[in-house]
């Protein structure tokens, strides 16, 4: 249970990486290469590679990788919160009812 909380802080670690690599994205800059070496994306990319390395630890210690699976799978949760917080992109219902449905579907997992 412990290594299940770590794993879902993880995954929300990750989305917030999403985050970053968006607001990277936004910029432009003039020589291209740098669109790819910027302190967004290069943070972005230290912070995805940092909940790689806590899932596999999470494994490690005894998290089996269905129920890291499942957990990873509140991302579709956590990216479209963030994004809506952070760049006020839009929610429609078709996408908060598809959220709901995983949701749902990761706590009968649970049960």
């Amino acid at each position: 249970m412990k290594y299940g909380l770590i794993a879902l802080l993880v995954v929300f670690l990750a989305a917030c990486a999403q985050m970053l690599l968006k607001q990277g994205a936004r910029k432009g800059y003039t020589p291209w290469w740098r669109q790819y070496l910027n302190p967004w994306v290069i943070s972005g990319y230290t912070l995805m590679f940092a909940a790689i390395v806590a899932n596999i630890w999470c494994m490690h210690q005894g998290l089996q990788l269905k129920e890291l699976s499942i957990i990873e799978s509140l991302s579709y949760f956590f990216v479209p919160a963030l994004s809506w917080l952070v760049f006020r992109e839009p929610i429609n219902r078709r996408k908060a009812l598809a959220i709901t449905i995983i949701i749902i579907g990761v706590i009968v997992f649970f049960l």
